[in-house]
């Protein structure tokens, strides 16, 4: 079992952060904050997108190649003189003028990420050092969407950040898993041999509104089986747990770690932990009574248990999510239900 030996001693830097643009210094002119958010025409980057620009002095960059993210997402910022939409792949470079960075560019399905692996570590690796390049240079801070998969199938429960992980480094997930892992190390020499400012956030399983429909995730899994009236497909055995954070308190959670001090790694999920089984039936109890719930195989590398500590999440950014499974699974199935073109019972 392998621990984290001091965050003090990771966070040490050799130099301080390059200074960013003169228009933040300037006496006689207030200039807008220039965000460019990666991935951000999909799901959980999509409703970031939302939440930075409820502020006026916000300016946001998505950059997307729309592989999992579609266009739908934003289409209420399209034309809004504060947005700017690019289609672009990070792992090219990419040249912009911006203040912050949120890197969220990775398909985050297994059902996406595994359909080409090479190309998911790509995006993790070069598409990192592609953002982390970007900053140096404009001298912006930049917060990576890191993934609760760098704990593997964890063999401490909760999950704190000291915890090294146990991964598969050679599995059908570890383009995901590993690329993530790699990511988070290159955010971290960056920040040491260079001075960038970075902000790393551990994101557990997130649902809600804008989630593809059949990405293979449980969650929507489970809605879009209930609404089409299908069986529940439940991997075996059902007793392994996940924790589900609702898509707005994760959003939080982020601009809260981008705005404040530390560094991270932080945990942002929802430390309430349900078994497979216990999901499949809340989800039947509140969609479809009459649905079935049949037994199928796993996959390999499934974690037999998942759940954040969010000690330092409470601590440090003063966060805790506010919304139950209960009170977000209708706000989901009210999206997917119109997204199917399903009326109401």
């Amino acid at each position: 079992m392998a621990t984290d030996s001091s965050n003090e001693e990771q966070q040490t830097t050799s130099k301080p952060p390059p200074l960013p643009s003169p228009l933040r210094f300037s006496k006689f002119f207030q200039a807008n904050m220039r965000i460019l958010v990666t991935g951000g025409a999909g799901f959980i980057g999509s409703h970031l997108v939302d939440k930075l620009m409820q502020n006026e002095k916000n300016e946001v960059i998505v950059v997307d190649n729309f592989f999992t993210g579609s266009k739908d997402n934003l289409r209420k910022w399209i034309d809004h003189p504060r947005f700017e939409l690019i289609r672009h792949d990070v792992t090219q470079p990419l040249f912009v003028e911006v203040d912050q960075i949120y890197h969220l560019a990775c398909p985050a399905s297994p059902i996406f990420y595994k359909y080409n692996p090479v190309k998911t570590i790509k995006t993790n690796v070069i598409g990192t050092l592609n953002m982390l390049g970007l900053a140096k240079r404009v001298g912006a801070r930049i917060l990576l969407t890191s993934t609760s998969e760098v704990y593997g199938d964890p063999l401490i429960h909760p999950q704190p950040e000291t915890y090294w992980g146990n991964v598969n480094p050679i599995g059908v997930r570890s383009c995901y898993d590993e690329g993530k892992r790699v990511a988070e190390t290159l955010m971290f020499d960056y920040h040491r041999q260079h001075g960038i400012e970075i902000r790393i956030a551990r994101i557990f399983n997130t649902y809600g509104p804008r989630m593809n429909i059949d990405d293979g995730r449980v969650v929507s899994n489970f809605i879009a089986q209930a609404l089409r009236g299908e069986p529940l497909t439940v991997q075996k055995p059902g007793s392994q747990t996940r924790s589900f954070c609702y898509v707005a308190d994760m959003v939080d959670g982020l601009t809260r770690l981008m705005e404040g001090k530390s560094t991270g790694p932080i945990n942002i999920g929802n430390p309430g932990e349900f078994t497979m089984l216990e999901l499949a039936e809340t989800v039947k109890e509140l969609i479809n009574p009459k649905v079935e719930i049949n037994m199928v195989e796993n996959t390999p590398d499934d974690p037999r248990q998942r759940k954040p500590d969010i000690t330092k999440a409470k601590e440090l950014l003063n966060w805790a999510p506010q919304v139950t499974l209960r009170d977000g699974l209708p706000l989901m199935m009210e999206d997917f239900r119109l997204r199917l073109g399903i009326s109401k019972q």
